[in-house]
């Protein structure tokens, strides 16, 4: 198929500034820079026929982090590092909801809670310690004295098993991961944003002043600027991205007339995690006690990533209940760098990227956009 000068000069045509990469890295980014600059001619390419990866494939968590997960990052990566991150997430989160009604959304602000087990891996001995000195560092963050409290009556309430404590957060919510996309869709196709689905790019290279985009489609693509945001794909394009796939394998139950638990609910670091979904559970993770098989960009769910999950829910959250079904199950690929911390970096004159979101890309993707056009177009 030969492109017509009509497709030549104006979906073809020379754009200022392509994104690759259509998940929230890649819409925030687009968002940022055109609601700076409306003249803008930005373009947005995809392999997918709509955003996947992780972005529409994830919890819908609107979370920031669990205490032993900040515990557990703190020791990691060193206690600065682990509160700019909280404070990257937070503020994502945020903005998130400034922009967009709650209700456009599906946002609710039914608070989170975690899980900890009478003999797990976690020093319940040091619990409430380590609970009251997360609360001072994050409080110059989030302005509340207390964002991790004890509630263990509601373990009873909830219907758990094996559960010893319960610990809430007030500040977390929950929101629908696709409406979420198509809000951002819509806002951008209102600034004249063009996006293409269904275009895979293959390489770039320097062309004169422009950078050229080869495609899998017989047509190439020109920009001025190049912005990578492909996330766990990222080794296509950019060998040696450092960016490690690492898939989150999720399922959805039937409907549960009697449902007991409202929020969003982590356990063991955050490796776990569950929450409602209307009258349904949505249950996801596990993927610390198989690291080396859920390395992978493959989309297909496995057996034994499924059977763990069916049994903390059959065992922890659901204990007696034996007639609950499985409605859906899937998977997303999250991006994980050396660090949590997402990789903003210039490549090479004019071509940029913004990858490596840490499996937590709802919430740092504004932000990410925000030092994306600080750092690159000022």
């Amino acid at each position: 198929m030969q492109i017509s000068i009509w497709e030549k000069e104006s979906f073809f045509s020379n754009k200022d500034i392509i994104i690759v990469g259509s998940g929230f890295a890649g819409l925030w980014t687009a968002y940022e820079l055109i609601k700076e600059k409306p003249s803008r001619k930005i373009c947005i390419v995809d392999r997918g026929v709509i955003p996947t990866g992780a972005s529409t494939r994830n919890a819908g968590f609107s979370c920031f982090g669990s205490l032993s997960e900040l515990v557990s990052d703190a020791h990691e990566m060193g206690e600065e590092k682990m509160l700019q991150l909280v404070k990257m997430r937070f503020n994502g989160l945020k903005k998130i909801r400034k922009v967009f009604d709650k209700n456009t959304i599906d946002y609710h602000n039914f608070g989170g809670f975690e899980l900890f087990e009478e003999n797990g891996k976690y020093d319940l001995a040091k619990l409430e310690k380590e609970s009251k000195d997360l609360n001072k560092l994050l409080k110059r963050i989030v302005q509340q004295e207390k964002t991790f409290r004890l509630s263990d009556k509601k373990i009873e309430k909830f219907g758990f098993a094996g559960v010893k404590h319960l610990v809430e957060n007030k500040l977390e919510g929950q929101l629908h991961s696709g409406k979420l996309t198509q809000a951002l869709l819509r806002q951008l196709q209102k600034r004249e944003v063009q996006v293409l689905f269904g275009v895979e790019i293959k390489k770039f290279e320097k062309a004169g002043k422009k950078i050229e985009l080869e495609t899998n489609q017989r047509f190439t693509l020109s920009a001025d600027k190049v912005i990578i945001c492909t996330n766990a794909f990222t080794d296509t394009l950019i060998p040696n991205a450092h960016v490690e796939p690492a898939r989150g394998q999720v399922l959805v139950t039937s409907e549960i007339a009697d449902l007991k638990l409202k929020g969003t609910f982590h356990f063991d670091e955050g490796f776990y995690y569950f929450r409602n979904l209307g009258k349904r559970i949505l249950l996801g993770g596990a993927r610390n006690k198989f690291f080396d098989e859920e390395r992978t960009t493959s989309f297909e769910t496995s057996h034994n990533i499924q059977t763990e999950l069916e049994r903390f829910l059959k065992h922890i959250i659901l204990p007696g209940n034996k007639t609950v079904g499985i409605d859906y199950r899937w998977s997303g690929i999250m991006g994980m760098g050396g660090e949590k911390t997402p990789t903003i970096e210039e490549l090479q004159n004019n071509v940029y990227c913004a990858i490596a979101m840490g499996g937590i890309g709802v919430a740092v993707s504004p932000i990410v956009a925000e030092e994306v056009r600080k750092k690159f177009f000022k």
